[in-house]
């Protein structure tokens, strides 16, 4: 039987429909067979990605363009945004991490929600997506300025294992590791602040 998996916008959850989990934590989606930690099959191995950790965009020369500055900030806030994230899945939580600093919206409550449901069934992660964003539109003109970005999220090196006993939560082997993930970010006072996050069925 294959299983509907159903598209969402924020940052993913792990659901149980009919015995087939659903983890689509950070915009990652993937699907296991079971979620019994002593019966979980080993993760099928992935390409070693070129680059480690959750990487930040390529800093811009400086510019005097006020749009440019507010391009560089927006890109600066989704990077911070992936490194706090990254701490708060590895932990299990985001106390101790400043991701409520870089994250608001559907962003921040659908990170809260799959950390919870994550923690229910003993999963936590290992390793850093890495990440190529840039900023197609900023329309600082609004009352609430806001930018849409498009990134190249690389899972290869963020594995999801049980908390326990180390073991990787069981992957499909036709699953997107390389995908498209459209971003919006709003500008909250003087702070760039990441408010939606929405994967793609496309690879990159």
């Amino acid at each position: 039987m294959t299983p509907n998996i159903r598209r969402r916008t924020g940052l993913g959850a792990v659901h149980i429909r009919k015995g087939v989990t659903v983890v689509a934590a950070a915009g990652l989606v993937i699907l296991t067979g079971c979620s019994n930690d002593s019966k979980a099959p080993a993760a099928t191995p992935t390409t070693p990605s070129t680059t480690s950790g959750a990487s930040s965009s390529p800093t811009p020369s400086p510019s005097t363009d006020p749009q440019d500055a507010e391009k560089a900030a927006a890109l600066d806030a989704y990077s911070h945004f992936w490194a706090e994230q990254v701490k708060a899945y590895a932990k299990g939580h985001t106390k101790g991490t400043d991701f409520g600093r870089y994250a608001g919206a559907k962003a921040l409550v659908s990170t809260e929600t799959d950390l919870t449901d994550l923690r229910s069934k003993g999963i936590v992660t290992t390793g850093a997506p890495t990440h190529n964003a840039k900023v197609d539109k900023l329309d600082s003109a609004r009352k609430v300025p806001s930018a849409q970005l498009t990134d190249c999220l690389d899972s290869t090196d963020w594995k999801f294992v049980y908390r326990k006993s180390g073991k990787p939560v069981a992957m499909p082997e036709n699953r997107l590791i390389r995908y498209e993930t459209k971003v919006t970010a709003e500008k909250w006072g003087k702070q760039w602040r990441i408010v939606e996050v929405t994967p793609q069925q496309d690879a990159c």
